[in-house]
C-alpha cells in the first residue's frame, strides 16, 4: 500500500474580524448556488468517475427532497465534491473561512458554500445552516470537523453536528467514503478507486435548547454510523458491499409481511 502524501499544516486561526464574513453568510441564507455550482459540479464529477472511478451505493437514501443533513467522514478537499457528485440538488458546504480570499472566493459564493471561522465561537455558521434547512436545503457537515491526517475514520466527533442536528430535528445521512485519503496522491500519478456508502437516514426530536452532552451524544451516534459503513467497504470491498446489499433486500422482498428480516 502506498504513503499517503503530505498534507499541509493546520491553521485554525483566521485574524479577519467576523464582520468580513457576513456578506457571505447573507448571500448564503437569502440566494441559491447558481451557475458556479452546476460548473465546479460537471469538471469535478468527470474527474472523479474517469481517474478516480468513483462509484456510489445507496444514493437513494438521500432524500429527493426537503431538508437533510449529509454527514461524509472528511481525508481529502475533493470529499465535498465526491459526495455532491452522485446528488442531483444542490448540496450547501460549510468551509474554513481561510478559503475565503482570492479568486477562489468568487467561486465559494457563488457555489453555495459559507464559512465557518475555526477556534472561534462561530454562531453565523449555525444561522446559516439553520436559514438552509428552514428552506429545504442539504447541508453538509463534517463529524470530525478537519480532515483525518491519519488515513483513518476519527473516533471521536466534534459537537457541532449533534446541535444542529437537535436544533432542527432535520434527518441525517451518514455517509463513508472510502479511498479519498489518497487522492492527494495524484502528484505521484497515483489515483485511488473511491467508493461512496449513503447510509439510512437517522432522525432525533427537535430541542430548542440542547445540552453540550446531548449535542456530543447524537454526533458520537452519527460518526459511529460513518465507522461502521467505512469498516464494511474496508471488510468486503465495494463489490462485497452491493453483493450484501442485493441479498438483504432480496430477503426483505421474500419475507412475510411485518417480519423482520436479520
Amino acid at each position: 500500500m502506498s504513503e499517503l502524501a503530505p498534507m499541509r499544516e493546520q491553521v485554525y486561526s483566521d485574524p479577519r474580524p467576523k464582520e468580513y464574513f457576513d456578506r457571505f453568510h447573507e448571500r448564503a441564507r437569502t440566494r441559491e448556488p447558481d451557475w458556479a455550482y452546476e460548473l465546479v459540479r460537471i469538471v469535478t464529477s468527470l474527474y472523479s468517475y474517469s481517474f478516480l472511478r468513483a462509484r456510489a451505493i445507496a444514493v437513494e437514501n438521500v432524500p429527493g427532497r426537503g431538508a437533510v443533513i449529509l454527514a461524509p467522514n472528511h481525508f481529502s478537499f475533493m470529499d465535498h465534491f465526491l459526495m455532491g457528485s452522485y446528488i442531483r440538488r444542490k448540496v450547501r458546504f460549510m468551509a474554513k473561512s481561510q478559503l475565503f480570499k482570492g479568486p477562489m472566493q468568487f467561486i465559494y459564493t457563488h457555489g453555495g458554500v459559507f464559512p465557518v471561522r475555526r477556534g472561534a465561537r462561530d454562531d453565523d455558521t449555525f444561522i446559516t445552516a439553520r436559514a438552509i434547512l428552514a428552506r429545504e436545503g442539504a447541508i453538509a457537515m463534517y463529524c470530525e470537523g478537519g480532515r483525518s491526517r491519519t488515513g483513518k475514520v476519527a473516533e471521536q466527533a466534534k459537537r457541532g453536528i449533534g446541535r444542529l442536528a437537535l436544533e432542527t430535528g432535520v434527518p441525517v445521512v451518514p455517509i463513508a467514503i472510502h479511498g479519498s485519503s489518497r487522492v492527494r496522491n495524484w502528484k505521484r500519478l497515483q489515483f485511488p478507486k473511491i467508493t461512496i456508502h449513503y447510509g439510512e437516514p437517522i432522525r432525533w426530536e427537535a430541542i430548542a435548547d440542547p445540552t453540550r452532552e446531548q449535542q456530543q451524544a447524537v454526533a458520537d451516534q452519527i460518526l459511529l454510523e460513518i465507522r461502521a459503513l467505512y469498516a464494511g467497504l474496508e471488510e468486503h470491498g465495494r463489490k462485497g458491499v452491493l453483493k450484501r446489499l442485493r441479498e438483504q433486500r432480496r430477503a426483505e422482498r421474500a419475507a412475510p409481511k411485518g417480519a423482520a428480516v436479520a
